[in-house]
């Protein structure tokens, strides 16, 4: 039977992992965020309200990053 505090150490050091990509990940993810408001090439428009920049950027890097948690 595991340990309470192994499962707690581990899920602690997994969010600290997910906060350290998240920020090495959000500026690149920012970067890319105004050049898609700057030059929106053939993106169809947005359904609902449109986010800031800043929203759509943690949206992307939200989305993106689980990949690097699977395996």
């Amino acid at each position: 039977m595991p340990r309470p505090f192994a499962t707690v150490s581990r899920f602690r050091s997994e969010q600290v992992q997910f906060r350290v990509i998240l920020a090495a990940t959000y500026p690149v993810f920012l970067a890319a965020a105004v050049l898609q408001r700057i030059h929106p090439g053939r993106r169809a428009a947005p359904l609902g309200p449109r986010r800031s920049v800043f929203g759509e950027a943690r949206a992307m890097a939200l989305s993106a990053i689980p990949f690097a948690f699977m395996g």
